[in-house]
Parts: C-alpha cells; structure tokens; sequence
C-alpha cells in the first residue's frame, strides 16, 4: 500500500473549499495547468469526479461534499501539529519527576539546596537522585536519566554539556587530629599521616601521589572508599587525613572538618551538567537545568 502524500490534502482542502480550479490555483500560488494536474491525481487517488461541470460553474459530487469537513478538519490538525508553540510552564502547577544521576559528593554537597530550591518554585516537582559508578551516556541516550552531573568528559557528539562550577582539591581533617591546631600544611605534615582515600575501583594511586612522587614523597594509604561522603566520615571519626574537592566542605559531614589546602599541584577539576539534545527546548528541562546552575554557583 502507497503511503499517502499529505500534500494533497491542502490541495483538497482548498479544491472543495473554492469549487474551482482557477480559484484553488490563486490560493496556493500553483498555475492553472498544475492545480489540474493535481485534481487529477486526487480523482485518481479516491476514485471520484470531485468537481463536476454544471453549467458554467463546478459543483461538488456527493462524496465530495461528504469530504469537505473532513478534509477542513485534518488540514487543520496538520497544521496545529507542526506550528504548535510548547504551552507555558507554569512550575506552581507542574508535576514531574526528574532523574538526576550523580554521585554522593555532589548530593550531599548541593542536593538539600536543590530539594528546598525545586519546592519553593514547583512543589509538584519530585528530584530523584541516582547513584553514577561509572561515566556512561547510555543512561542519557536511552532516556533513563534527565541529568548527568559530575566531572565529565565528551561522551558523544549529541550529548549536551554545559560547566557548572570549577573545584579544586584540599586535604580535610577532623577537628581534634593534632594537625589541626597548625595555620597551614606542609607536605612533609602530609605524608607523616595515615590517608583515606577516594577510588571506585580500588586504585591506591592518583593525581596527588604522582605529585608527591615528582617530590620524591610517597603517603601512606590506611583506607580506600568508594566516595567522597565515605571519605569524609572516615576522616572525622579518625586520625587519617582525606584529600577531597572544596565543594565537598558543603555537606554537614564537611563543616564539621577543618580544611587545608593541598601542599602539592593539582588540576582544577569542572564540574559539569549533561543531557540529551531530546530535552534541550523542553520547558521543564530548562527550568531544571537552571536551577541545578543556580544552585550550584551560590556562594
């Protein structure tokens, strides 16, 4: 069966709606041998005269007139489809459920601030946080995910990515580890302690001990967590030491450690938001992505 060409259908429409060939032709801007020349294939196409001669005018068939709504009707719902405007968002009535996949540190830093954020401007709004073990676009791509937020690289062409924040790494202690009572941290002090350490694949080497290493330093590794949160109450309950970024120190484990900034060189790393281009005019979608960039660059 032969798909049908739906641009017959304004042709119809205007056909029916004029009861003549020169009148339909003026509308749609075609020539009087074209416009004929698609009378013809709609004779062909439903069977029918459509228009008849009566006199010196041309009149409808009774199955042409039967057509005629119809015909008004499906141009119109056409037309209504491909020159829709998406609705207004209104977030006071706005129900939906966002996926966020992320990892701990970020959630424990920023997503009370979220949360309280999202309910002011759209309390029907539900904020789902996923965990994120590994860096994976899959989840955006089949649509299980609505965000992706963390320190990411390109994970294909289509994927959208906007920086949200740069962050920086620092050695966070508790508050009675006998380093703290000193103004700064020398990387001697730092390699004198025990260290917990961040890795979700178990690896006990890392940007700070190729550092150390160019220092001819080496730390000792008494602990190794899969996150960040892991890391920091590890090191507030304990005499080790965590290396953790900034953003970090917003969490309520977080502002109860004392803080130093790292004696060794490091790269700053961006944190960054992600999507599927499916989402990039959606309303919802932008009102989301705006309120993670809001909250995440509040002081």
């Amino acid at each position: 069966m032969t798909d049908p060409d739906f641009n017959l259908l304004a042709a119809l429409d205007v056909l029916l709606s004029e009861k003549s060939v020169a009148g339909a032709a003026k509308r749609l801007k075609l020539s009087a041998s074209a416009m004929s020349r698609t009378l013809t294939r709609l004779r062909q196409v439903t069977g029918d005269p459509l228009l008849v001669r009566a006199g010196r005018n041309m009149v409808l068939t009774p199955h042409a007139e039967s057509l005629q709504a119809r015909a008004k009707n499906v141009v119109s719902e056409m037309r209504a489809v491909l020159n829709a405007s998406p609705a207004p968002l209104s977030l006071s009535t706005l129900e939906k459920r966002f996926t966020l996949r992320t990892n701990e540190g970020f959630i424990d830093a920023f997503g009370p601030a979220l949360v309280n954020a999202a309910a002011r401007e759209a309390p029907g709004v539900t904020l789902e946080f996923v965990a994120k073990p590994e860096k994976d676009a899959r989840f955006l791509r089949e649509g299980r995910v609505d965000l992706e937020i963390g320190v990411l690289k390109n994970m294909g062409p289509e994927i959208r990515l906007q920086a949200l924040f740069r962050d920086r790494f620092v050695v966070a202690l508790a508050k009675n580890h006998p380093l703290a009572a000193f103004a700064d941290m020398s990387r001697e002090q730092f390699v004198s302690v025990g260290h917990v350490i961040t890795s979700r694949r178990g690896l006990i080497r890392g940007p700070v001990d190729d550092a150390l290493a160019a220092c001819g330093m080496r730390r000792r590794i008494a602990a190794v967590v899969p996150g960040f949160s892991a890391a920091l109450a590890v090191a507030r309950d304990s005499q080790l030491i965590a290396v953790v970024p900034a953003s970090c120190l917003q969490s309520a484990a977080g502002k109860e450690m004392v803080a130093f900034p790292l004696p060794v060189s490091t790269p700053e790393i961006t944190v960054s938001q992600m999507w599927h281009p499916r989402h990039e005019h959606e309303l919802a979608h932008r009102w989301l992505r705006q309120l993670v960039r809001r909250v995440c660059r509040q002081p």
